[in-house]
């Protein structure tokens, strides 16, 4: 489903407006590039799967907006995502109906946040947003979360059980345990079939990973 001209001209004025509100945002896993990623693997599900390109854009452009102001709310950003894309929305006199679609699509996207996606776009905008937590991308995002994150306590690995089989994972004190708390089982929380194929081969590269790195160990 194409965008009309009209909307295709908001879009570019908003995706330009997110860039430039996220310069000099010091956060590599939840900065531009990630916010760049999402849009375009967003828009490529919407292809596939017959969704309103214009509504999974715009969400997808402002789903982390909250992220590019200094973190003194109280709000969870998710909510304070919507609450400024509602300004922008307004700004752009995007139709009431619509504005609805795009702010449900932004609040649902969370994982902490758990609210059930009513719409495909809202899905589709989710599974964008997790996928980028799988594969190669994730890997990188996992790296620089942990490390900034962590404390004087925090470990790389459980120094006796790094893969998570005998302890409970705990991903606050040991960084490796994130992929068996949560990384490990987003492509199971995928809700459209595109979402689901891109997933499984980003679990498996991250597998991959671990398998490699089980290796290491056992020398």
């Amino acid at each position: 489903m194409e965008t009309i001209p009209r909307e295709s001209e908001v879009l570019t004025k908003i995706y330009q407006e997110v860039e430039q509100r996220f310069t000099g945002v010091d956060d590599l896993a939840h900065g531009w590039e990630h916010v760049s990623r999402v849009y375009h693997l967003a828009l490529y599900i919407a292809g596939q799967e017959g969704a309103n390109q214009f509504i999974v854009g715009m969400a997808a452009l402002m789903h982390d907006l909250g992220r590019a102001v200094p973190q003194n709310s109280t709000l969870h950003h998710a909510d304070l995502s919507a609450k400024l894309a509602t300004e922008l929305l307004r700004t752009y006199q995007v139709p009431q109906d619509i504005q609805e679609a795009i702010l449900h699509a932004i609040i649902a996207h969370s994982f902490s946040r758990n609210v059930e996606p009513r719409t495909l776009e809202a899905r589709v905008v989710r599974d964008a947003d997790r996928l980028d937590g799988l594969g190669a991308s994730g890997i990188i995002r996992w790296a620089v979360t942990g490390t900034i994150r962590r404390d004087a306590q925090t470990r790389t690995y459980h120094p006796t059980d790094p893969f998570a089989e005998q302890h409970i994972p705990d991903d606050h004190r040991y960084m490796l345990d994130h992929f068996y708390s949560k990384l490990l089982k987003l492509s199971d929380a995928m809700s459209t079939k595109t979402g689901n194929e891109l997933s499984q081969r980003r679990t498996a590269f991250m597998r991959t990973f671990l398998n490699e790195l089980r290796e290491e160990l056992d020398l």
